[in-house]
């Protein structure tokens, strides 16, 4: 990808308007809500950073990511000091399952800082495409750090019948607590909700939600940042684990440390095995269990059909069996 433009949109966020070579238009059309994976060399070392889409695939000609700098964010603050017009960058084709479903309800979206980005697109798309009504839940720290906060009231004016943003700002109300988000979602029909931001942020709108009776299926998450490592179980003194795993022409097999993921057991065994946000929220790393069975901590990737079907988030999924076969497709 070459970089068409560099957007600043506050101190720490940045829009980066990119250019699909010649070609391959069809292979990155994309929803609103979907990501690509960036793929950067710095220092000898290739990493892989997945950042969503702030563009609409029904307004906007050219795609567009926006990306916050994070202290210690190796990529993200490279991207954000270093990216300029004309620079190149590998990325993947669009991915992800945070989009809108065939509902014709209304759209309620809870944002918390950077999270905006993916509920942009969504937002936009979904008021230029339908007669769908729209409510945003913006929180940031304050006006300062509100990411699109001019498109977002442009937005406003020019769907006043169908679209309401609510601003929170913590320095001026406090975080973000259950009972302002309860009170936003009540009233809710039948329609959709999206929630996007760190961590504690959706945890306090998962449970409000579930606390005002709003369905789990009714809600998508979208995580940007892999669980922290004391959300897995330690691996105890079970005994270990044979794993056999396909990646292209390379097929290996070994014992593997009980409580391993998946993924873990495919890098313990040499192999550079497929992945991005490692939260079970972007299907980079999924693959097929042939032989055996593994169990996912997390998915909000893969759809009921794919899961009975045998496809697991191997960041996530742990084996169940004395053996498990992996095949990567």
């Amino acid at each position: 990808m070459k970089i068409a433009a560099v957007l600043r949109e506050t101190a720490d966020a940045t829009s980066f308007v990119l250019d699909v070579p010649d070609g391959l238009a069809e292979s990155y059309s994309y929803r609103a809500g979907q990501f690509l994976t960036f793929r950067v060399e710095l220092d000898g070392v290739t990493h892989a950073r997945s950042y969503s889409m702030s563009s609409s695939p029904l307004l906007d000609e050219r795609m567009r990511v926006t990306v916050k700098r994070v202290p210690g964010g190796v990529v993200s603050n490279w991207m954000n000091d270093v990216l300029a017009p004309g620079d190149e960058i590998a990325a993947t084709v669009p991915a992800g399952s945070f989009v809108v479903g065939g509902d014709d309800g209304e759209v309620v979206a809870f944002a918390g800082g950077s999270g905006i980005t993916p509920v942009l697109s969504i937002v936009k798309t979904v008021l230029a495409g339908s007669g769908r009504r729209v409510r945003l839940l913006y929180a940031n720290r304050d006006w300062d750090s509100v990411i699109f906060r001019r498109e977002l009231e442009e937005l406003s004016g020019r769907y006043a019948d169908r679209l309401a943003v609510e601003f929170h700002h913590d320095d001026e109300r406090g975080l973000l607590g259950p009972e302002a988000v309860r009170a936003f979602a009540d009233g809710t029909g039948p329609g959709e909700f999206f929630v996007c931001g760190p961590e504690p942020f959706m945890d306090c709108v998962r449970k409000a939600l579930a606390d005002a009776g709003v369905a789990e299926a009714r809600v998508r998450f979208e995580r940007f940042t892999p669980e922290p490592e004391s959300a897995v179980e330690p691996p105890g003194q079970a005994p270990p684990v044979r794993v056999s795993v396909r990646l292209g022409r390379q097929d290996v097999s070994g014992e593997a440390r009980a409580g391993s993921t998946l993924l873990q057991c495919a890098r313990a065994l040499g192999l550079r095995a497929p992945s991005s946000c490692e939260s079970g929220s972007c299907a980079t790393c999924m693959a097929r269990v042939v032989e055996g069975s593994a169990r996912m901590r997390n998915n909000e990737a893969l759809t009921p059909e794919e899961v009975d079907e045998g496809w697991v988030l191997t960041c996530q999924a742990v084996p169940t069996t004395p053996s498990v076969r992996v095949v990567y497709e």
